[in-house]
């Protein structure tokens, strides 16, 4: 399987290898400067000082970095466990949750849609399960091995349920949209969905001409991050210069996706982010994404829309299909949207 050499972590076949280097202007002896994320504690949103923090740095960053979000550290760390025991697995038991070849759920590389289209595949494997609606989740593709693995993603996916829900309604009174603190969250819960991916980046012996995942946006509403505990990857791109985001313990990385930049009217940015490969050590990461309904129609919410603030983007339709679309051609909704 075309993952499997991903896994392995051998050198990238051509597929997965850029002609140039990732940083043509960098020194490769000399790290991209760390970002200073802020970091906000969850247990405070309840004040206007922090709501006015977290607007601030979604409108600047499009990240934070959350502290006290109710998600026990030892949970985390058995998030992180249960994916690296999967991945030990025998090709033959990790091959019963593999996805189809046009699918979105299961363990492989992602669905495309540009096949007329020459890319540099991601060097690295995933593992995609819808963990809420509940009654929307696919079993086939959750493993049965190892034996806790379910219980530990059910736990960890209720906690952030939880958790996204109360993040969207701060999000809504830092917009001082005290009226209608759900006006975010009804994108979701009316038809949407909530999506774990598990993401497997390997060490790579030329980290200069491979990615595990491309410069991005994400086409999400909101996108959670568990990161490993101990090796970088992600790396941000702002001001037209790459930062390395940094590991913060216990935190959950928070970042806006394209269709809540939208719906804020711009007030919030959706950031373009990648993911480097490390030349000696393998990475793991986790992410709670939510999703709208597929086709409802997103536009800019009309409480953020005014004399003084004008309507900075059209309606457009969610698409599964589209968002694949967008990544792989390296192209954002936000653009085509913009007014």
């Amino acid at each position: 399987m075309e993952y499997e050499l991903a896994i392995t972590g051998r050198n990238p076949p051509a597929k997965y290898v850029y002609t140039n280097s990732i940083n043509p202007s960098q020194d490769p002896s000399i790290p991209l400067p760390l970002l200073e994320i802020p970091v906000i504690d969850f247990a405070h949103l309840v004040a206007p000082s922090e709501l006015e923090r977290l607007r601030s740095a979604l409108s600047s960053y499009g990240y934070v970095m959350v502290t006290n979000h109710g998600v026990e550290s030892s949970l985390m760390d058995r998030v992180r466990l249960v994916f690296k025991q999967f991945l030990a697995l025998p090709m033959e038991e990790r091959l019963k949750c593999q996805k189809e070849a046009d699918g979105f759920e299961g363990f492989g590389s992602d669905m495309m849609v540009t096949k007329d289209v020459p890319v540099v595949h991601d060097f690295s494997a995933r593992l995609r399960l819808t963990t809420w609606p509940e009654d929307k989740r696919q079993m086939k593709y959750w493993p049965e091995q190892p034996h806790d693995f379910r219980e530990v993603l059910d736990e960890y996916s209720s906690k952030l349920l939880v958790l996204h829900d109360a993040t969207l309604g701060a999000m809504a009174r830092s917009l001082s949209l005290d009226d209608d603190d759900s006006a975010f969250l009804n994108a979701v819960r009316e038809g949407g969905s909530i999506s774990a991916r598990f993401n497997f980046y390997p060490p790579c012996p030329t980290p200069d001409r491979a990615l595990g995942l491309k410069p991005h946006s994400d086409g999400t509403v909101i996108t959670y991050l568990l990161q490993d505990g101990e090796v970088e990857g992600l790396q941000v791109l702002k001001d037209e210069q790459w930062f390395r985001v940094p590991i913060v313990p216990d935190a959950l990385v928070l970042h806006v996706g394209d269709h809540l930049e939208i719906m804020s009217n711009g007030e919030f940015k959706s950031p373009v982010h990648r993911v480097v490969l490390n030349p000696e050590r393998q990475r793991m990461s986790v992410v709670i994404a939510s999703f709208p309904e597929e086709g409802i129609q997103i536009e800019p919410l009309e409480g953020l829309v005014s004399g003084e603030k004008p309507r900075l983007y059209r309606q457009v339709k969610y698409s599964v299909v589209d968002q694949v679309g967008y990544y792989w051609s390296g192209t954002r909704v936000t653009d085509d949207a913009r007014i």
